[in-house]
C-alpha cells in the first residue's frame, strides 16, 4: 500500500474558497496508486473552480469533472483565464462583428480600411459609428489614405477621425503625419467565450438577489432592465458571436451586482442561440468595469483610440 503523502508538501497551495468561478491548475494524490518513484502518484488538474465546500474541490476540466479532497492538494494556483479561441482573430475581424450594433450604418471599404458614418442614436453621435476602422491595409500609401479619410468624412458632414490600434503602425504613421489623439473615448476591446463567462457571473451572483428583469427581445438583440432604471444592458447577435454594450448601472445602486445580474441575463440568451464568443468595449478610464470583466472572464483582445485630423486641413 503507498504510503502517506509528504506533510512537509501536502497543502502548500494558493487555492481556497476565493478561488471559485476562477480557472486554476492543481496538483494532487491520487489514492490508491503508486508513483513511478514508489510513493503516491501524482495528476494534475486544469479547469474552472466550479464548487469548494465540504473538504472537496470540483474543477470543471476538459475531460470533465474533476473532485479532489482539498487534504490530497499537493500544490495549486489560480492561472489567467483562457482567452476564447477567436481571441487570435485580427483586431479588423473583431471589430467588423459591432457593425451590427448600428442598423443604419454607412459603411465603405477603402481596401481593409472601413469608412463609418452613423446618425444620431439616442440624440448623440457615436466615434465608434462616425470613425474611419483604420484596421489592416487601406490598399494605399498612408498619407493618400488620410486624404480620403479627410474629405470622405466631410462630404458626410462628419468630423474625419478614424479609430486605430494602440501602438499599431497604422497608429503611428498617422501621428507622423500629425494627426492627434482626441483625448477622450480610448478603449479595450473584450473577448470571452459565452460559456466560461456565463459560469463566472453565476458563481459570482450564487446567493445574491436581484430584481425581476424585464426584456425587450427581438429576434437577434435582447434588451435587459432591472428595476427602475437600476441596471440595463444589451446583447446583439453576429451570427456565433454576441456583441454586448449599454451595460449600465445607477450611479446610487453599484456594487450590489446587478451588472453580473444583467450580464447573466444577455450571456444566458445568448448561448440558448448559438453564440460562442462575447465581445465587449470598455473605456480605459473606467478601470472599475474593466477588473469586473475581466474577473467574470473577459480578456482584453486589443485597446484602440480616436485620432483627428490636424486642425486646417482641407
Amino acid at each position: 500500500m503507498p504510503s502517506a503523502p509528504d506533510p512537509h508538501t501536502v497543502g502548500r497551495h494558493l487555492l481556497g474558497p476565493h478561488v471559485v468561478g476562477q480557472r486554476v491548475v492543481v496538483r494532487h494524490v491520487v489514492r490508491g496508486e503508486t508513483g513511478p518513484t514508489g510513493g503516491p502518484a501524482l495528476n494534475d488538474v486544469l479547469g474552472t473552480c466550479v464548487s469548494w465546500s465540504g473538504g472537496v474541490v470540483v474543477i470543471e476540466s476538459e475531460r470533465g469533472r474533476v473532485e479532489v479532497a482539498v487534504a490530497d492538494i499537493v500544490s495549486g494556483k489560480p492561472v489567467p483565464p483562457r482567452p476564447s479561441v477567436r481571441h487570435r482573430d485580427s483586431p479588423r475581424s473583431v471589430e467588423l462583428h459591432t457593425h451590427v450594433l448600428w442598423p443604419d450604418l454607412v459603411a465603405e471599404p477603402l481596401g481593409e480600411w472601413v469608412l463609418r458614418c452613423a446618425p444620431a442614436y439616442d440624440g448623440r453621435l457615436r466615434r465608434r459609428a462616425s470613425s474611419t476602422l483604420a484596421m489592416g491595409d487601406p490598399g494605399m500609401p498612408l498619407a493618400e489614405a488620410a486624404d480620403t479619410v479627410r474629405r470622405w468624412h466631410r462630404e458626410h458632414d462628419r468630423e474625419p477621425m478614424v479609430m486605430a490600434v494602440l501602438g499599431s503602425e497604422v497608429e503611428s504613421g498617422l501621428l507622423a503625419l500629425d494627426w492627434r489623439d482626441l483625448g477622450n473615448g480610448s478603449a479595450h476591446c473584450q473577448v470571452a467565450g459565452v460559456a466560461r463567462a456565463l459560469r463566472s457571473c453565476d458563481a459570482v451572483s450564487a446567493g445574491r438577489a436581484a430584481p425581476v428583469p424585464r426584456l425587450e427581445e427581438e429576434p437577434d438583440r435582447l434588451v435587459v432592465h432591472l428595476g427602475d432604471g437600476a441596471a440595463t444592458g444589451r446583447a446583439t447577435l453576429d451570427g456565433d458571436w454576441v456583441v454586448l454594450d449599454s451595460l449600465d448601472v445607477d450611479p446610487g445602486q453599484r456594487r450590489q451586482g446587478l451588472a453580473t445580474h444583467v450580464l447573466a441575463e444577455l450571456l444566458d440568451w445568448a448561448a440558448s442561440r448559438g453564440a460562442l464568443t462575447a465581445v465587449l468595449q470598455v473605456e480605459t478610464d473606467n478601470p472599475g468595469a474593466a477588473r469586473l470583466y475581466e474577473r467574470l472572464g473577459f480578456v482584453t483582445h486589443h485597446t484602440y483610440r480616436y485620432l483627428v485630423a490636424p486642425a486646417g486641413t482641407s
